[in-house]
Formats: structure tokens, sequence, C-alpha cells
């Protein structure tokens, strides 16, 4: 018997051998005297009321312990005992209102249970107005995909170098989750370009839709370095004298379809991507890149979005296949199909895209 039961006569049987909705009851009373000055009362009375309910509240019927719970999470001096019993309830409905706000429960303990306990504690964990990284690295160790992304949806959650490589590594197949990592305020330039390197283009396109313009300007730059990375390696093109021509001709008046024919026909590679970055809006070293690939789906779009005609996207197609290459008539024939059946639309829709991964 403990000295708290043996100072109210009876109540040790009471804790014993009561029915739950007495004891329920019992607790409740002695809870309402604790609310009534819980602000004025001394530690040694806390600590009373703790013995007490300890022993009491195990006891109760589920919706009295899921009220009782309730309202000592808001309680800044809640009996300590008391509270870390009621974290540590299977009863989600009892755990859950004191592991989302209880300022009684240290990091020691919120560490303990979300490594003993399942889901639910942790996504009730992930509502905390703070969370220290000691914390959050295990919620991202152990937590399935809807505590991962609360956790990196919690403006007070911080996390490690390790938690936050771990987090962008699940982002690569939740896009979701990686919308949440990119609104993040402590998001560092480095960890935005691991976030985007392993996104789907949609999910880019969407992320920069949510966040703030500096935020937007960031994505942009971080699009831009890694367009650079995937660059192939060996020499670069040079494309001052070409852009230097068609700069020339757009002063006069002059840059338009023809120019561009001319520059294709001729096998000027560098005049005729600079000519298309020029009347694309899309910028050269982007340009450059898709159009290096190992498909011409690109001038195929871009023909479109231009309204170029099926002669000069054709020049630009045997441009890509270079001169000492020759497309089988049935190739060309293809490719001829797929721009007349190519919506203008949608090429527009992926020229935009190519415009916006572009630097300021």
């Amino acid at each position: 018997m403990t000295v708290a039961t043996s100072l109210i006569p009876g109540l040790e049987d009471i804790v014993k051998r009561g029915d739950p909705r007495r004891r329920g009851d019992i607790a409740r009373a002695i809870s309402q005297l604790f609310f009534q000055d819980a602000e004025k009362l001394r530690p040694e009375l806390i600590d009373l009321f703790d013995n007490l309910l300890v022993d009491l509240v195990p006891h109760a019927e589920l919706a009295s312990r899921a009220d009782l719970a309730e309202r000592f999470s808001h309680l800044n001096n809640a009996p300590p005992h008391l509270v870390n019993q009621l974290a540590r309830e299977n009863e989600i409905a009892v755990a859950g209102p004191v592991l989302r706000r209880s300022p009684v429960l240290d990091d020691a303990a919120l560490v303990e249970i979300a490594r003993l306990k399942g889901q639910g504690h942790l996504l009730a964990m992930t509502e905390r107005p703070a969370l220290s990284p000691v914390i959050t690295d295990v919620l991202v160790e152990r937590g399935d995909r809807d505590v991962v992304r609360r956790a990196a949806a919690n403006a007070g959650a911080a996390f490690s170098p390790g938690s936050y490589s771990e987090l962008i590594k699940r982002a690569a197949q939740d896009g979701v989750l990686t919308l949440k990592i990119g609104q993040r305020n402590d998001l560092s330039g480095e960890h935005l370009k691991q976030l985007l390197d392993g996104t789907l283009d949609v999910i880019r396109r969407r992320l920069s839709t949510v966040v703030n313009p500096a935020r937007q300007a960031e994505i942009k730059r971080a699009m831009a370095a890694i367009d650079e990375a995937a660059l192939p390696p060996g020499p670069r093109r040079d494309y001052s004298a070409a852009q230097h021509t068609v700069l020339t001709l757009h002063r006069g008046g002059h840059l338009g379809e023809s120019a561009l024919l001319g520059f294709a026909k001729a096998q000027k590679y560098e005049e005729s991507i600079a000519a298309l970055s020029a009347l694309s809006g899309v910028r050269l070293p982007v340009l450059d890149r898709l159009i290096a690939g190992d498909r011409y789906d690109p001038l195929l779009i871009l023909g479109r979005v231009l309204n170029l005609g099926w002669p000069t996207v054709r020049a630009l197609i045997l441009l890509w296949y270079g001169p000492n290459r020759m497309p089988a008539d049935a190739d060309i024939e293809a490719a001829r199909l797929n721009f007349t059946r190519l919506m203008p639309a949608t090429a527009e829709r992926v020229v935009n895209f190519w415009r916006n991964r572009q630097t300021i």
C-alpha cells in the first residue's frame, strides 16, 4: 500500500477490487480537485496527486482514461508519472493526447515510446509543436509513409543530416513527401538539389507552384545545376559566334523560319540551336542538352510550338543525325506522322516547363 492510498480510508480496496466505473468516478473526482487549482499547487501536492492517480487511472474505463489524458495533456505541471503512464498505453485514444502536446514528456520518454510502440503512437508524436533531432531520428527510422509525411510537414521538427538524407531518399518514391520537404524553411541548397534530382518532372512543376518566390528561385537555380551536371563529359560546344550571328539577324528583323532552315540545311549546328533558343525562349544550355540526347523528339515539340513547316523540321532532324548518318525513309516518315499528330497544347506545356527550368 502506498503512502497516498493510506491517507484515504478504503481507497486501496477500491483500487484493487472496485468496479471500473467506480474507480473512474474517483479518478475523475480527484483529478477535478487537481484541475481546480492546478497553477497554484506546490510540488509536494502534485506528487501526492500523482501517487493517487497512477493507482486509480489504469483501472478506470477507457472513456474516463481518454478524457483525463486530454485534460492533463494541456497542463505544464501535470502529474509526471501519470502522464508517462498514459503515454505508454496501447490505446491510442488515451496515449494520443499526451503524445501530441503534453509538455511534461521529455525527449528521453518520447524516444523510448517511439522505439517500442506502433505507428499510431508515432503519428501522434508528429503533431507536437516541437520535435528534436533525437526524436525525428526514430520517427524517420521506424515511421511508415504517413508518419514521415507528417513529420516533414511539421515546421517545429528538426532533423539531423542523416535523417534529412533518409527523408529525401524516401521522397524519390513519394510525391507528397517531396512537396512537404520542398516547403520546409530549413531545407538547404544541397538538400534541395538532392530532392529535385530524384523527383519526377511533374512533381517538380507542382512544387514550384506551392512554394514562396524565394524558394521558386532556389528551385530554378538547383535545376540549372542539375542540368549542367547531367551534360555528357568532354568538350562543350562554343556558341559565342553563333549567338552573335543570330543576334545580328534578330536586330535586322531577319530571324525566322527561313533563316533556321538555311542553317539546318548547311549543317550549321550551333547556329541552328542558337536560333531555336532565340525563337522559343528556351535557354541555350538547356536546349543544347535536350537536343544532344538520344532522341530527336524535342525538335518535333519545338517545331509544333513555333509553327514550323515539315521541311524545316525534317532539315533539323537530318542535322540531328549529322552529316555521316542517313536515316531510313521509314524513320523520316514516322517522324512526320508523329509531328503531324502532336497537339499544339501538349507541345506548349512541355516547352513552358523547359522555360521554367532556367535560372533567373
